[in-house]
């Protein structure tokens, strides 16, 4: 059972939510990601965001951003998504996961409405977004999971200017939300953050295997393109079993052109006791995972000339070259093929030459 995605009458306390239904107990069951918080009236799901309010549960953060930001789109990492375009992000407060880890832990684990700082309807975001010349908006840095009805009105109203919509989330969310909010997006990153179940229970809260049926569904039941992002923390996550058995399990789930990028982890939150990942581990663990049958694996959060660049999987030779995220060589046309060989690379591709955004991080005060 859904509820409608209706706007409530001013002065109410928000945006009446979807995806729950009413409990024997008469509590309120949030629907929307496999935590299913049960809820009594005025208290709160864990995300923070969803609150039961009498007969309903709201997204209190709809419309309401911590930010935005002009950033280029391989930062978020997307890849094979315009190379060189400008994307502008944001996000909400709150998350679903707990991720002791989390470089964005003061708006993903707020629990105060102020940090909810600002109005930004969908109408707005698309429009400001034209405005300052983005390809795209960029539903990031807490996850689009946990404002998913904001999310996907967003990004209709980016379509609607002849914008695209790219989210970034860590994917723990049920079906049928899932497919909507994913099938609503033109690309997606989506974080496996592991590929063992108790890291994924100790770590971040959630469940391994609900996000690989969401990695899944998204492949196969939506027309979204997909990239995955594994964060390899030291001692954790990162041996080399654990990185090849994630690696196999994309190659063969999500198939061989699956983009997949391994992040250097620094320490945040409350795991500021582990060291940075050293380069040499990021570039060992990119050498497993091409081992294991992928042509695009990517190194984040470090410098390394091979694990920014796009090799054609024809003939071997580069074709999309990076310093950090500044594009300095391109050998696509303008359908991906590869101008070497002809080999298509997959991915949203739709120029001969990639944009010039480059490295700059542009925060937009005052909007």
């Amino acid at each position: 059972m859904t509820a409608p995605t209706t706007p409530v009458a001013p002065g109410d306390t928000g945006y009446t939510a979807r995806w729950w239904h009413r409990t024997q107990d008469g509590r309120l069951q949030c629907d929307l990601c496999p935590r299913h918080c049960r809820l009594r009236d005025g208290q709160r799901g864990f995300c923070f965001v969803r609150q039961r309010c009498g007969e309903r549960i709201v997204l209190t953060a709809y419309g309401r951003s911590t930010g935005l930001c002009l950033d280029p789109v391989e930062k978020k990492p997307l890849g094979h998504v315009h190379p060189g375009s400008s994307v502008l992000s944001f996000g909400t407060a709150g998350c679903n996961l707990s991720c002791k880890f989390c470089q964005n832990w003061e708006i993903s684990t707020a629990c105060s409405t102020a940090v909810l700082s600002a109005d930004a309807p969908p109408a707005q975001v698309a429009h400001l977004a034209e405005q300052v010349g983005a390809r795209a908006v960029a539903l990031t840095y807490n996850d689009p999971v946990v404002f998913a009805e904001y999310a996907i009105d967003t990004a209709a109203a980016c379509h609607e200017r002849g914008l695209l919509a790219y989210a970034v989330s860590a994917g723990w969310i049920c079906q049928e939300p899932g497919l909507e909010l994913f099938g609503a997006v033109d690309a997606a990153n989506i974080d496996l953050k592991g590929f063992t179940d108790d890291f994924y229970r100790r770590v971040t809260g959630a469940r391994l295997k609900d996000v690989q049926d969401t990695l899944v569904r998204v492949r196969e039941r939506t027309s979204t393109w997909l990239e995955v992002t594994t964060l390899l923390i030291p001692g954790l996550n990162d041996s080399p079993a654990e990185v090849s058995a994630l690696s196999t399990w994309v190659s063969r789930e999500l198939g061989a052109d699956t983009p997949l990028h391994f992040s250097a982890f620094h320490p945040s939150h409350r795991m500021l006791d582990r060291p940075r990942t050293p380069p040499e581990t990021l570039r060992r663990a990119r050498e497993v995972a091409l081992a294991a049958g992928l042509h695009f694996v990517y190194i984040g959060n470090v410098r390394d000339e091979a694990g920014s660049t796009t090799y054609c999987p024809g003939c071997g030779r580069a074709v999309i070259e990076r310093a950090g995220y500044t594009v300095v060589t391109y050998a696509l046309d303008a359908t991906g093929a590869c101008t070497h060989c002809g080999r298509v690379l997959p991915g949203l591709f739709d120029a001969d030459d990639p944009g010039d955004f480059g490295t700059r991080r542009i925060p937009l005060a005052g909007w």
